[in-house]
């Protein structure tokens, strides 16, 4: 014979009836049923009391949530995300524990994403291809000032038309943003006016590194540009990224694109007011945004300003007894054993030193900095490609 199927609610349903009909005792019907008396007077009560959909399926949820997220706490999370609306959960839960210091007990990451997911405040990530790590002898910048990065973020155009080229300074190891200034043009003049301006602020780093845009490089000897040699004076040590390589870059490229999302989506209205949004983000990424490769620190709490202050004027140096001092032509040229050479015209007016390593062969420094090869045949200069040092140059004295 064909097996009978049976929904559970029609069962229930029918031995309710028959219990109210009083034909069989409860014990009966419980037998007849295959369910202890205690279920049976339990849907004989829920019946009674609710009528026939009181026979359905309770939720087996506790009714008490102890760790469930309060209602202050949910405001708490919500004023947060208002003030910083591109925040994520792990950086809205560093910044309740610091709002709120007293609190025993603070929602989980995956609890605020949850919450600020069914109010609509999230977008969910993209995936982002990463970059496989670098294998260039790039410095490594472990402490603050040991590493700055500087470039040009894309230009972008302004509400009325006007072109913004936003030029950003930070320090590698602490992420610390020194500067986001629109300038009118990136010329070499300006972005040295800015520099100056951040120098005097926070004092010299050891190493600056930027892409190969101008006025960071140049077409001449070693791709060193007047801005350069100006950082080789200051016992600055410039340094650049392979071309189309902005990954090897990496951290400034990723500032770059939070900026972006905070001030130019979309940008403001006049050039005014888009430099005031960068002040803004500047200060808020400084201050209050934590960094989760800090440990969620802020930048400001992991930055100290550098030992080495910017001089009020050009520090004099000299070469040792054994370098040959020139003086490049502001043509570029240089005279040496009476033949002239092509050196650079950046370095047009300042010193450098020649030293004799071989018969038919001299090495060209700037300050302590190697530039390459001098062939006495060619009467040509073939650039360094390892940076290396010149014992000896002390910067407190003049050449003679």
């Amino acid at each position: 014979m064909p097996w009978t199927e049976t929904r559970i609610m029609d069962a229930r349903l029918r031995f309710v009836s028959e219990v109210l009909e009083g034909i069989y005792s409860m014990s009966e019907l419980c037998r007849a049923y295959q369910i202890s008396r205690k279920t049976g007077y339990k849907w004989l009560s829920r019946y009674e009391s609710e009528g026939p959909a009181g026979l359905s399926d309770r939720s087996k949820a506790p009714h008490n949530h102890p760790h469930a997220v309060t209602e202050e706490v949910k405001q708490a999370v919500l004023s947060v995300k208002s003030r910083f609306s591109h925040w994520g959960p792990a950086k809205i839960r560093v910044r309740l524990e610091r709002e709120y210091p007293n609190w025993n007990r603070y929602p989980v990451v995956s609890t605020i994403g949850e919450y600020l997911k069914r109010q609509g405040l999230v977008c969910s990530r993209k995936h982002r291809h990463r970059a496989s790590p670098t294998t260039l002898p790039l410095t490594v910048g472990n402490d603050s000032n040991d590493v700055w990065t500087a470039d040009f973020k894309g230009h972008f155009r302004t509400g009325d038309g006007c072109r913004c080229n936003p030029l950003t300074i930070s320090d590698d190891a602490s992420r610390y943003l020194l500067c986001c200034r629109h300038l009118d043009k990136m010329s070499h003049q300006l972005v040295r006016m800015q520099f100056e301006k951040v120098f005097r602020e926070y004092g010299l780093p050891l190493v600056i590194r930027t892409d190969n845009g101008e006025p960071f490089s140049s077409r001449g000897l070693c791709g060193l540009s007047r801005l350069s040699y100006w950082w080789i004076r200051l016992g600055i040590h410039p340094e650049r990224i392979m071309p189309g390589h902005p990954e090897h870059n990496g951290r400034h490229e990723r500032m770059h694109k939070t900026l972006k999302k905070h001030t130019a989506n979309p940008p403001a209205s006049t050039l005014g007011s888009q430099q005031r949004r960068f002040d803004w983000f500047r200060l808020e990424y400084n201050q209050d945004r934590p960094h989760e490769a800090l440990d969620m620190q802020t930048p400001a709490s992991c930055y100290s300003n550098s030992a080495r202050c910017y001089p009020a004027r050009l520090p004099e140096f000299y070469y040792p007894d054994h370098v040959k001092v020139c003086r490049v032509k502001h043509h570029g040229d240089v005279y040496y054993f009476g033949r002239r050479f092509f050196v650079t015209e950046c370095l047009g007016g300042e010193y450098v030193g020649i030293e004799q390593i071989e018969d038919d062969r001299s090495r060209l420094w700037y300050c302590n900095y190697e530039l390459g090869t001098i062939d006495h045949h060619k009467w040509q200069v073939k650039a360094a490609k390892s940076r290396s040092l010149l014992a000896g140059v002390n910067p407190s004295k003049q050449v003679s």
